[in-house]
């Protein structure tokens, strides 16, 4: 789960920060490199946030590992601002994209989701006077967290398998096994939060 982008283990000061300032630190920090609007000032703060990861405590490999599922978006970014604008524009726009994926990345491992769950139930709670349950909107956070596990777990088994059959060149081969298995997943955690009397 830690390589997913959920909470790891530590004791540095950050680990200490309660989630509501780490929020919006994150939110001015991102919505800085945008206002400030150099590709050279993005670049530095996009390397300035993987130099953060093992100041934090983690290893750089988390910072790696959080980077590298957008980096396939951020190459075709790249391209197209280099074909319709120039190249200033694709590091400008690659290296915000990655300093706010980065952060993000930083502010889910080290804080527990319950934190950040209890803290957006207690932002839903002005939402009553108009019907919405604020435990609710907390039940569909967590599930959601709960998914991406959920995905990357099925997505891995079904690899494995195809690995070990000897299939080669037919990826879409994968993609049903996938599907099933989240199907599955998601009946049987409904049964469970209908046992449990969540309607």
């Amino acid at each position: 789960m830690s390589m997913l982008g959920l909470y790891v283990p530590g004791d540095s000061a950050v680990y200490r920060i309660p989630v509501g300032a780490k929020l919006l630190g994150l939110f001015g920090a991102v919505t800085a490199v945008i206002v400030v609007g150099h590709p050279w000032t993005a670049a530095a703060a996009a390397l300035g946030c993987a130099l953060l990861y093992p100041l934090c405590g983690l290893p750089p490999r988390y910072a790696w590992r959080t980077l590298r599922p957008v980096l396939p978006f951020l190459a075709l970014i790249a391209l197209f601002q280099a074909f319709t604008g120039d190249w200033q524009v694709a590091l400008r726009v690659c290296a915000q994209l990655a300093v706010a994926v980065l952060l993000s990345g930083l502010v889910t491992l080290t804080t527990r989701v319950s934190e950040m769950l209890a803290l957006f139930e207690r932002l839903a709670r002005p939402l009553r006077f108009v019907g919405v349950r604020p435990e609710r909107v907390a039940l569909v956070l967590a599930l959601t967290v709960r998914a991406i596990p959920m995905v990357a777990s099925a997505w891995r088994a079904s690899r494995e398998a195809y690995l070990a059959r000897g299939l080669r060149g037919r990826p879409h081969l994968m993609v049903v096994p996938v599907i099933v298995g989240l199907v599955r997943s998601a009946e049987a955690m409904g049964e469970a939060m209908t046992a449990r009397g969540v309607d």
